[in-house]
């Protein structure tokens, strides 16, 4: 038995031995091979798999590496790294001991808030600083209990960046690993909302959805804004409503029955009278977290500055009541050139407690920064004579509508508004105040007698106006001497129409935009105008619709023609063309007839502006030039002066009307206007241009530039 047992083993042993060099044989069977299905159902499969696609069209997002459902093990981690070079952290946890880092509970431990690398990587030294400042504010860390702040960078910083960097950092991340916000609202002007909409597109490229309210039936944007205010959960599909401020104020009362987490008003100066209906609109809306976007916080007085202050952070400065006696009476006493030391005195120490409070809520930088990174830009205010026409109508309306008499009297009544108005227009051209003439209005009997015969407001007749005819001399140089285009601003629809008929005569080709034109138009005429291929020499634009926020930079010469009595209106009209993107020297004409009720109204824009540079710029030598009693002198005209505002602010630097100091090193043309350079002849200037249009009628010139040469980016 033992030996059969062993040849058995001998025998399975043998069977099982399978040589490495030849296969086995198959059994022969009388049925067909066939395929393993698991293999064949495998192999299909493989054909058929597609990888998976977000079924968005155009979708350009992450895809998400997490499953759903599914918890992410381990500990909490911020969204971007923070230690990456270049990182923006808003962000970073206090630093654990060992022994607190085992005791804190993994679930709540708070994680770095990092700003996006895609806009990290774009935003410049001064945008990252604005960003951790916007952020601090809103997330309540710089002022306990307060969540709002005021933008007031001056034009051409890149506000729009940095706001759209800090949404989208709120939307998509907070200390607590999870959104800061769900949604976002925008408030602008109607003609930016389409630019709000291509900026974020630009900066974020896809990566979200904003809802762009721009225009349809009632009932259509009542729909897309209960739409969004519906909206709830952490991934909103429309985060960010744009909307322009008319279209809010009709429909408030859709956008105030839920909460948004974040407004910004942009071009927030429009929010300074708190008795408005769009002031009192947004104040109600269930929002904690304000920002307002101004380049001009300070227009016309202190209370309108505290209404803006006030509307981010209510109470910070008291009741209306309690600024106006703390602060803004003390203020303005000592800022009056009659005002008494201790007066001084007293506003000086109110403008410090006022600035020290504020700081605390609003961030600016002036434009200096700018000059790291732009062309150097040449501001010259350009006094022109009075044509003998202008002059003789001049005379006979003071005559006349003696508007002075009733100024004397403390009265300012309709007529003499009125009255302002038509020397403004007198000022621009005769023709803009032709038809009053024809039906003999008080000021004007007898006045078309001084017309030349056969006079016709059908010609342009650049030669009855001084400031008409040296613009006509600036074009001219400038179309034939080189390929620089012109930006021309006006405040009155008029004065364009007169412009447009200049350029048909001289064959210039342009493109105009005022009030009529609507939204989409602009966005696609300055896309054009902007293009170095397009053969459009002038853009036409009337500072009253909507010039603040174009971008023209295709253009790198600006002749703002008449003066508006709100300074902030023409610092946004002239900022058009020299702000990013721009590669050219900038010029900027600012037209003035000599000795004229335009030389009274820069003058009281210097006075507006010394208040704003004094309150939000903290400037401390802004000359106290002009006593307010000095500016009802408008109905006045100097034939003698070759520049009003020159005799009024007392230059030491001039001898006999000849500068014979330069302007103090250091300064620049936001410096004080005594600091700028004073020409009474052409042998000072700068521009060869304006060099050339010099004999038109040009009788004195200021000028000055922005920093000394182009400084190239590193």
């Amino acid at each position: 038995t033992r030996k059969r047992q062993k040849s058995v083993s001998e025998m399975e042993s043998r069977e099982c031995y399978r040589s490495p060099f030849r296969k086995p044989l198959a059994q022969l069977t009388n049925r067909p091979h066939c395929l393993d299905s698991s293999q064949h159902e495998a192999f299909i499969r493989s054909i058929l798999s597609k990888p998976f696609k977000v079924p968005i069209p155009n979708y350009k997002g992450p895809l998400g590496l997490r499953a759903l459902g599914i918890k992410r093990a381990g500990l909490r981690s911020s969204l971007h790294d923070p230690f990456e070079e270049g990182a923006l952290v808003l962000y970073e946890p206090p630093l654990l001991s060992a022994h607190d880092q085992l005791k804190i509970d993994k679930e709540k431990a708070p994680v770095h808030v990092v700003v996006d690398p895609v806009l990290s990587r774009v935003l410049r030294p001064h945008q990252r600083e604005g960003v951790k400042f916007l952020w601090d504010c809103v997330t309540g860390r710089r002022i306990s209990g307060s969540h709002g702040c005021i933008m007031a960078d001056e034009m051409g910083l890149g506000k729009t960046l940095q706001c759209i960097t800090l949404m989208w950092t709120l939307l998509r991340q907070s200390p607590d690993c999870k959104p800061e916000i769900e949604k976002a609202m925008v408030v602008s002007p109607s003609s930016l909302v389409r630019n709000w909409y291509n900026e974020v597109e630009k900066w974020l490229g896809g990566r979200i959805q904003p809802l762009a309210i721009d225009g349809g039936s009632k009932e259509e944007i009542d729909r897309k804004l209960v739409g969004f205010m519906n909206q709830r959960g952490l991934r909103v599909p429309s985060p960010i409503l744009i909307i322009s401020y008319e279209t809010f104020r009709l429909h408030a009362e859709a956008l105030q029955k839920g909460s948004v987490g974040l407004v910004i008003c942009d071009e927030g100066h429009r929010l300074k009278n708190s008795e408005n209906q769009t002031y009192q609109a947004l104040n109600s809306l269930n929002t904690p977290r304000r920002v307002l976007i101004s380049g001009t916080p300070i227009q016309n007085d202190l209370l309108e500055y505290f209404s803006l202050v006030h509307f981010v952070n209510s109470g910070i400065l008291g009741t209306a009541q309690e600024f106006k006696r703390h602060f803004e009476i003390p203020i303005l006493k000592g800022r009056d050139a009659d005002a008494s030391e201790a007066e001084r005195h007293k506003g000086e120490e109110r403008l410090k407690e006022l600035i020290s409070i504020v700081n605390r809520c609003l961030i600016r930088r002036t434009s200096d920064i700018l000059s790291k990174y732009l062309p150097v830009k040449i501001e010259q205010v350009v006094c022109c004579r009075l044509t003998p026409l202008q002059a003789e109508l001049y005379k006979n309306f003071l005559k006349q509508a003696k508007p002075v008499e009733e100024l004397k009297e403390g009265k300012i009544n309709v007529s003499s508004l009125s009255s302002i108005t038509s020397l403004k227009k007198l000022c621009n051209h005769p023709a803009l105040i032709h038809d009053k003439c024809v039906e003999e209005e008080e000021g004007f009997m007898g006045a078309l007698d001084l017309f030349p015969a056969g006079y016709s407001t059908k010609s342009v007749e650049p030669q009855l106006s001084g400031k008409m005819l040296v613009l006509d001399y600036i074009l001219a140089v400038t179309k034939s001497t080189s390929n620089d285009k012109v930006v021309l601003v006006s405040n009155y629809t008029q004065t364009l129409d007169l412009f447009e008929k200049l350029c048909r005569n001289r064959r210039y080709l342009y493109v105009r935009l005022d009030g009529t034109m609507s939204i989409k138009k602009r966005a696609k005429i300055v896309e054009r105008f902007n293009s170095p291929s397009s053969p459009e020499f002038i853009f036409m634009l009337s500072s009253k619709a909507g010039g603040c926020g174009l971008n023209l930079i295709g253009a790198n010469r600006l002749v703002m023609f008449d003066p508006d009595w709100n300074p902030a209106n023409d610092e946004q009209a002239m900022a058009r063309v020299w702000r990013d993107g721009q590669k050219k020297t900038c010029y900027i004409y600012r037209l003035l007839s000599t000795g004229t009720i335009e030389e009274k109204i820069f003058q009281r824009q210097t006075h507006k502006k010394a208040l704003s540079s004094c309150v939000v710029d903290e400037e401390q030598d802004v000359e106290r030039h002009f006593s307010l009693g000095e500016l009802k002198e408008l109905f006045t005209l100097n034939e003698t002066t070759t520049s009003d505002t020159h005799d009024k602010i007392k230059c030491r630097r001039c001898v006999n009307g000849h500068q014979v100091r330069p302007p103090p090193e250091g300064s620049d043309c936001t410096s004080d206007l005594s600091q700028w350079n004073h020409c009474a002849d052409k042998r000072g200037l700068q521009d060869s241009v304006l060099k050339a249009a010099w004999d038109a009628a040009v009788t004195f010139t200021f000028h000055h530039h922005s920093h000394e040469e182009q400084q190239g980016i590193p």
